[in-house]
């Protein structure tokens, strides 16, 4: 149960800051690639995201991995760019094939990074990003505001395709909603890339719900894509229905609750500046203490089914609804392979039931960004004329 002051808003990704990233949990015992090729790594799991799941008609494996802080991290560190690649081909090896990216996270660095990571299996992945920020195609300026005119997003599509060198992105989202452009230019927009084959399916990230259902009867979605865990549960109110009522497949980012739900915070933890959490009032030192039931629960959880709290947050979205796949992102090896064998974590629906209604009787306080970002969110589009 969430009680914020906003229960609707955007996730971090909707900031144009510096790329975030989650924190180190551990030391991570992954080496670069020189010493340590991609199938020895997957060499150390012996689970996999093998199920494979439809967000509408695209078939995905059932754990994806979100590449947003591959190139700057929360502590505003570079990660190294080899070790980066070598993550993505191992997530690979380990049967993830779904790799989430944006024009927004870099900017434009993010799809170079992950272009130049798929490009000797580009056939066999799926690849997605977002376009919806006005940002300059030549420098990578951030500018303010938002832009779906389609005239400028033809631009950025024609950019991202030389980013992530390839001719065609599976599945491309809009970020936001531009309050400026009807709904249904973005969607005609869409159906003549899809013609074109440069865009194979087409979602929307955080937009109102009139948007959503507006957009969907001009071009039919693929996926919508929200923040979503036990910590932030807001598309509880009438995304997931309005995603099983129309037929759109569901990806959850932040399932992780960045980085909370995996134990990486504690009652002690402050954040450094420019870290997007400490402006976060689910994590003050009033409202933090509290929230970490929720922590201890997992814990609990991880003991009685063999796993780790992490693993048991992203089951527990697994097995909300069969077409809902989570995209947990991570800078250490280590803990790709350990969200990529929550996959293997199993709950009997008996088990489903009690952790659900204990983690329902858990109530979480705070809100769960900034008000200045929770306001793009949500958005309705205006109407066209």
């Amino acid at each position: 149960m969430q009680t914020n002051d906003k229960t609707r808003g955007v996730g971090r990704r909707g900031l144009l800051g510096a790329g975030l990233a989650l924190p180190a949990l551990a030391a991570t015992a992954a080496t670069s690639v020189s010493a340590r090729t991609p199938v020895q790594a997957a060499r150390t799991t012996q689970v996999t995201p093998s199920e494979r799941r439809r967000l509408g008609s695209l078939e995905v494996s059932s754990i994806g991995l979100g590449v947003q802080n591959m190139t700057r991290t929360y502590q505003t560190t570079i990660p190294t760019r080899p070790e980066m690649i070598n993550i993505i081909r191992t997530a690979y090896d380990t049967g993830v094939t779904f790799f989430d990216a944006a024009e927004a996270y870099g900017p434009h660095e993010v799809e170079r990074l992950l272009g130049e990571a798929v490009a000797p299996i580009r056939d066999r992945v799926t690849i997605t990003s977002k376009f919806g920020w006005n940002i300059d195609q030549e420098t990578g300026q951030r500018r303010p505001g938002r832009n779906s005119r389609p005239d400028h997003v033809r631009r950025v599509v024609d950019g991202m395709l030389q980013r992530l060198k390839t001719d065609r992105i599976d599945l491309l989202y809009q970020h936001r909603v531009d309050p400026e452009v009807p709904i249904e230019d973005v969607a005609g927009l869409m159906k003549d890339l899809m013609d074109q084959g440069k865009v194979l399916h087409w979602g929307m990230c955080e937009m109102g719900q009139q948007t959503l259902r507006r957009a969907h009867a001009e071009q039919p979605l693929a996926a919508v894509q929200n923040e979503y865990s036990l910590l932030w549960r807001g598309p509880e109110e009438w995304v997931l229905g309005a995603c099983e009522e129309l037929g759109i497949g569901f990806v959850p980012w932040s399932p992780l609750g960045v980085a909370f739900l995996n134990g990486a915070i504690d009652a002690n933890t402050r954040f450094a500046p420019g870290d997007i959490r400490g402006g976060e009032s689910r994590f003050s030192p009033e409202n933090l203490p509290h929230n970490l039931t929720l922590v201890d629960l997992l814990k609990q959880w991880a003991e009685r089914k063999d796993a780790r709290p992490g693993q048991i947050a992203l089951a527990w979205l697994l097995a909300r609804k069969p077409w809902i796949v989570p995209i947990p992102g991570t800078t250490q090896m280590a803990h790709m392979l350990e969200n990529t064998g929550a996959a293997a974590v199993r709950f009997t629906p008996a088990e489903l039931t009690e952790f659900t209604a204990a983690a329902d009787a858990i109530e979480i306080r705070g809100a769960r960004l900034p008000d200045a970002v929770l306001a793009y969110s949500e958005v309705e589009a205006p109407p066209r004329t």
